[in-house]
């Protein structure tokens, strides 16, 4: 028990020694605590410091920032407060010697910065591996603002938040790429490698040039990559959907096509925004300019097909479903559609049916209608057929088909029943 007092009582009188020191003498005793490990002491040392800094000169006050830094990035503690608290200080360094016209820590300064932004990258990357989308946007975001001259850091910061459904962080740093007026547009340095024939990717334009003059490559060539503009704002105006801020998406996707007007997948996002918001007839509007861009694209047509029927055409819902078959025959979404459609004119013949009375008239047209009845389970078989063929494990389809095939007498059905219970485990 003594000895524990003994060291208490040290221990207080050495925090009582470093607030009576002058602050060059604590910032000496911090340096001195860092170097040998003790991070406690030198913490301690810094706070002595701390209290005395606006009466220290700009050395002094540089010195204090860069030996907080490595403190803090020293520590086990690797938190991302732990890890921006280096970084504001050696920001801080920087500032102060920069306006002071001092540069003993500055290139150290520096280099602590990047090996910060470095090890945030690269855990980042680990984290995106893992599906950690939200810290791996929590860490680009602080290596944004490490450097806030890196934008690109800021944009997949708001890639990942999004990919976290953290969409208010998303939202925010979208936003802010906006109002800095970021493009995403880079420069790439390509030049064509003489003995394999391919082209290779240069990290720098010197790079390049230094292979073409050692006669390595040839036809050098730097291109320019495509503005990630509307790509930011589509994505504000869809996360404003999300939130169910309708007038906010409305405006921000007028800024998306501002940008770039000829977009087929701005246009596309665009007319998903008014199927979330159930304006259907802008949404047929917008994929019908679409398709008129891609007449050959069966995706589209399958599309124009899904808000012709929630529109109630089921006419012009299948014209688009069998144009799309056109284009791919074994498209079985588009064929259980159009089975759907058809037998969903089932339900006025049965009513018809069972509406006629006793009269041989009616006998008559009972027989007749009974023949339509047949003639539509009929011309739906096709398709059916069609949809289990590309995809096989279709229960849906193949009951469907089985209980078409017991209504036709058709010996099919037995097959379709057993398909049936194979797939369902044999109940």
């Amino acid at each position: 028990m003594r000895t524990k007092f003994i060291i208490a009582f040290f221990l207080t009188m050495s925090a009582i020694s470093f607030a009576q020191e002058t602050p060059k003498k604590a910032l000496k005793a911090a340096s001195k605590a860092l170097k040998s490990g003790d991070f406690e002491i030198a913490n301690d040392a810094l706070k002595a410091a701390e209290g005395q800094l606006d009466a220290a000169d700009d050395k002094m006050k540089a010195q204090y920032y860069f030996i907080k830094a490595q403190v803090s990035s020293a520590t086990s503690d690797k938190s991302l407060e732990k890890i921006e608290a280096s970084a504001k200080a050696y920001m801080k360094t920087l500032e102060i010697e920069k306006k002071s016209g001092n540069s003993k820590y500055t290139e150290q300064a520096n280099t602590g910065l990047q090996t910060l932004r470095q090890a945030l990258v690269e855990d980042a990357i680990e984290d995106q591996k893992t599906g950690n989308n939200k810290s791996a946007a929590e860490k680009l975001y602080l290596g944004y603002k490490t450097n806030k001259a890196d934008t690109t850091y800021l944009y997949y910061a708001a890639s990942n938040a999004v990919n976290a459904k953290e969409y208010d962080a998303a939202l925010s740093y979208y936003n802010e790429l906006v109002d800095l007026g970021f493009d995403g547009v880079e420069e790439q340095f390509f030049a064509v490698d003489k003995e394999t024939g391919k082209e290779e990717l240069f990290t720098s334009k010197d790079l390049m040039n230094l292979s073409v003059k050692a006669g390595t490559h040839i036809k050098p060539e730097t291109r320019k990559t495509d503005s990630k503009k509307s790509e930011i704002t589509k994505n504000i105006a869809l996360i404003y959907i999300s939130q169910g801020k309708d007038e906010e998406a409305l405006k921000a996707m007028e800024a998306a096509k501002k940008e770039n007007p000829d977009d087929t997948s701005l246009m596309q996002a665009e007319a998903d925004m008014f199927y979330k918001l159930g304006n259907i007839a802008k949404y047929k509007e917008i994929v019908e300019k679409i398709v008129a861009k891609d007449p050959e694209n069966a995706d589209l047509l399958y599309n124009l097909g899904v808000s012709a029927a929630r529109l109630g055409n089921n006419d012009q819902a299948l014209e688009y479903y069998k144009n799309a078959l056109k284009i791919k025959p074994d498209y079985a979404s588009a064929q259980i559609n159009i089975a759907s459609i058809i037998l969903s004119g089932e339900q006025a013949i049965v009513e018809e049916m069972n509406g006629l009375g006793t009269s041989s008239k009616d006998y008559k047209k009972y027989d007749v209608l009974k023949q339509k009845r047949q003639d539509l389970y009929k011309s739906v078989v096709p398709y059916l057929e069609g949809a289990i063929k590309s995809t096989p494990d279709n229960i849906e389809a193949i009951r469907t088909l089985m209980n078409i095939f017991y209504q036709l007498d058709d010996p099919k059905a037995e097959e379709m029943k057993n398909k049936l219970k194979a797939l369902e485990g044999g109940n």
